[in-house]
């Protein structure tokens, strides 16, 4: 698709710098070039760090989707990021490797691929390159120094960023909070309540798992740190867009963009004051926060709900996509189980939907449909909905927009459906529900703790069939009755017979 010639609607979208939305058009003609703040890897995702990564890759897919190639990094965060996101307490790793008694590496290892699975299940596009933080500790270090005469000081602790030698620190938050830095735990000597780490030193008499000589002793990188010189080393800077959680425009994004501009003023073409308008990034865009009421979206809680718990309750993990792609990526999303139970059964009836186009288009060419070739031989009737479908998605990604008109080429009356499955296909590049590989089949998956196989289903099912062929209603109604209670949804007169019901509770 990044070879078509973009379409009708502008690009625009909202940028956290300017808090406005505004048209878009990267610095490099043809090439949009994203970093996306990655995990820390001390523990698996859950589901409302998950929703970032959808953004993410709706963001992808709709510059796809308008003809510019993309350049996408994410970040594994494997050292650094300490146990409060305003650089306070222990380095999450470090604390999970105490926790569990093994090595920190094991534990980095176990939940980046546990990481990488949950992205490949929610069929988002993996990124062009994935960075690691241990691999670029090196480049850090040289980073920091060359930076560190002008905008750093040392402490016992290890050596800090002066916010106070940068302009404009914290604009991306909405100007300097001195009052919510000074709830971060006190460091003596710290010459602003929110100058940040920029090298760790370890305590003296510990060593660490993870640790580095440095010019400031032994220790270990600044989380802030990493992200200015992982991107800067992939992408270069300036790049297009930064993405990543409301909760990252507080704190660590303006500790990105404060070091960005010390090292722009230090090492750029210009050498003098840091340049206020500079950030590393021309885009900053955040994606909101997914409440659950029931208070299960904080790991220190613990007991919060994973991709995989979701997964081991019997719901299909594009059901929570579509449930992300269902609000707008600035709103708040609540989470519940019928929220989500609402989500898999619009999961289901477009996915029957389709097949059912399908079934009528057999033989028929209609994956991965050119746009130009849509545009120039769409079915009238449908070039409405691709006019609309491209204005949603262009208007800083307004996906609940866009979505109804899925359903609403489905159900296009006299339209031959090939050519509403080749709109279908095109929409869905965006949407990236994978609707027309997707099969109800796919979308029955066992609850973990189901008391029948599938294979016992069935058989019962065959009982039942056998009595009701016999007339023998009250056993057919009593195997009905038993399988309910055992979490079967019976399907009469549906070809695919049966389901699960999803375990999700209240």
């Amino acid at each position: 698709m990044s070879q078509d010639q973009p379409i009708a609607a502008p690009l625009r979208l909202f940028n956290s710098l300017t808090r406005a939305v505004a048209s878009f058009a990267p610095i490099e003609d043809g090439h949009a070039r994203i970093y996306s703040c990655g995990p820390t890897v001390y523990n698996y995702a859950h589901i409302g760090n998950l929703r970032a990564y959808v953004f993410t890759d709706t963001l992808r897919r709709t510059l796809l989707w308008k003809g510019l190639s993309v350049t996408h990094i994410i970040n594994i965060t494997d050292v650094g990021h300490l146990t409060s996101d305003a650089d306070a307490g222990d380095d999450k790793m470090e604390a999970a490797a105490r926790a569990s008694a093994k090595s920190i590496w094991d534990i980095a290892a176990h939940y980046t691929q546990a990481f990488k699975q949950n992205i490949a299940d929610l069929n988002i596009i993996a990124p062009s390159e994935w960075t690691v933080a241990t691999d670029y500790v090196p480049q850090m270090i040289e980073f920091a120094q060359k930076i560190a005469d002008a905008h750093c000081y040392e402490l016992e602790s290890g050596l800090y960023f002066d916010s106070a030698t940068v302009p404009n620190y914290g604009a991306l938050a909405g100007g300097r909070d001195d009052a919510a830095h000074a709830r971060i735990d006190p460091v003596a000597g710290k010459r602003n309540p929110s100058d940040f780490a920029i090298w760790r030193k370890s305590p003296l008499g510990e060593q660490r798992q993870m640790e580095w000589d440095s010019p400031w002793g032994k220790g270990a990188p600044g989380w802030h740190l990493e992200c200015s010189v992982m991107s800067q080393a992939r992408l270069g800077q300036p790049f297009d867009i930064h993405t990543g959680g409301i909760d990252h425009r507080e704190i660590h994004h303006p500790n990105e963009i404060a070091q960005n501009q010390a090292f722009h003023a230090c090492c750029g073409p210009e050498i003098g004051a840091a340049e206020a308008g500079f950030t590393g990034a021309r885009w900053w865009m955040h994606n909101n926060f997914l409440v659950d009421r029931q208070g299960k979206m904080s790991k220190s809680k613990g007991g919060f709900t994973t991709l995989f718990s979701l997964i081991d309750a019997g719901v299909h993990p594009l059901a929570y996509r579509l449930l992300c792609l269902g609000a707008h990526y600035r709103s708040e999303l609540e989470f519940s189980a019928d929220n989500l139970a609402a989500a898999l059964t619009r999961l289901k009836r477009l996915v029957m939907g389709v097949e059912g186009l399908k079934a009528r288009a057999q033989g028929v060419t209609w994956q991965s449909p050119r746009l130009d070739y849509l545009r120039a031989n769409l079915h009238p009737k449908l070039t409405p909905l691709l006019e609309q479908f491209d204005a949603a998605i262009s208007d800083d990604l307004m996906t609940p927009r866009a979505l109804p008109l899925l359903e609403d080429a489905i159900g296009m009356k006299k339209v031959p459906a090939d050519e509403k499955l080749c709109l279908i296909a095109a929409f869905d590049q965006a949407l990236g529900l994978n609707l027309l590989s997707l099969t109800r089949a796919d979308l029955r998956m066992r609850p973990k703790d189901a008391q029948l196989t599938a294979d016992q289903v069935e058989t019962e099912l065959e009982r039942r069939a056998a009595a009701r062929a016999n007339k023998d209603f009250a056993l057919s109604d009593t195997i009905r009755d038993e399988l309910i209670a055992k979490g079967v949804e019976v399907m009469d007169g549906d070809p695919l017979r049966w389901d699960w019901r999803p375990a999700l509770g209240s």
